[in-house]
Order: structure tokens, then sequence, then C-alpha cells
């Protein structure tokens, strides 16, 4: 099983809202994920791919929130199975150019309709319960 980090960028308004953003390839609704980066702790990875996924900058939390699984389709009949641990990240700038933003969409939803959007049965279950702890 091969380790990701994520981000999970929220900010409290009234609410609690999550950012989500489109996957380059399927344009489903996922969190900023990335590899392991040498040199680079889990939660600053995940910092830096909220950055260049998303466009947004923050304080990232250093331990995880939580983790889910999913299959990461490669070239081919390639996939794996991938594990990824969820950093949340108070969102404090939004730029309006970013590296990935001419390849991507993002968007603020509450805690329900941003579990609603993602596929991932555990995400769905680690965007509720980080929205009933942040509330």
């Amino acid at each position: 099983m091969r380790i990701q980090y994520a981000a999970l960028p929220f900010r409290k308004t009234d609410i609690v809202q999550v950012l989500l953003i489109t996957s380059r390839e399927t344009r489903r609704w996922v969190v900023p994920k990335g590899w392991p980066m040498k040199g680079r702790s889990p939660s600053k990875t995940a910092a830096l791919e909220a950055l260049q996924e998303a466009g947004v900058e923050g304080e990232v939390a250093t331990k995880a929130f939580g983790s889910y699984s999913y299959v990461k389709r490669g070239p081919g009949e390639k996939s794996w199975t991938c594990k990824v641990h969820v950093h949340p990240l108070a969102v404090r700038k939004e730029r309006d150019r970013w590296r990935e933003h001419k390849e991507r969409v993002r968007q603020w939803f509450s805690v329900a309709e941003a579990a609603e959007a993602v596929e991932e049965p555990d995400l769905k279950k680690i965007i509720l319960e980080f929205g009933a702890h942040e509330t």
C-alpha cells in the first residue's frame, strides 16, 4: 500500500465550509493530496499540495485527523491502493491564480454537501466527523 498526504481545507463563517477540487482526469470532487516529499513532514506536504492544487494557504494541523484508502489508476491497466492521511488546513488566503488553476475547479461546500460530493466512503466519514468536531 502506498501512502499519500492530503489537506482538508476549511473555513468558518457562520458555518464550517470545506473546499474541494476536481481531479484532473475524472473531474470527481476530491481533496488536494500527493506523494511524500523528501525533507517535508506529512503536514507540510499536505499544505504544499493545497497550495499547488487548490491555491489556498493557511495553518495546517501537524496531526492527521483521519485516513482513507482508494485505488489510484495509473497508465494502462496499472492501479495502486493508497492510504491517504488527511490534515485539516484552516484557510487564511485564497490565490486568484495558482499552479493548477487551469486544470482544476475549486468550490466551497457545507460539510454535508462536501461529504455528499466525494465518492470515497471513508473520506465522507472524515468530512462529517471533522464538521461535527469543529462546530
